[in-house]
């Protein structure tokens, strides 16, 4: 079977329309191939969309680990203009 990447003799990675990102199923050259943000195949439109949730997901925490760090360091400055210090341990994700 060809491949996408024929061409490139010696490649340790597949092309990334070889296989779908998530799941790694083979896609056909005959096969719906379903894209997102440019770089990422999938065999499926559920493929895809799982991909996207999980991604939403990070991005939420992501912005709610930040926007408590952002609170965090604000009750340190008041803190600090009171002449009362806060100590503690930040941990970043």
């Amino acid at each position: 079977m060809a491949s996408y990447y024929s061409g490139f003799l010696g490649c340790e990675e597949p092309h990334f329309l070889e296989s779908c990102s998530l799941c790694r199923k083979h896609l056909g050259l005959n096969s719906d191939i379903f894209m997102y943000r440019g770089d990422k195949a999938f065999c499926s439109n559920e493929c895809r969309e799982e991909q996207i949730e999980s991604d939403e997901a990070k991005e939420r925490k992501w912005k709610k680990s930040s926007r408590s760090l952002r609170k965090n360091s604000s009750e340190t400055k008041e803190s600090a203009a009171g002449n009362t210090v806060r100590t503690g341990t930040l941990v970043v994700a």
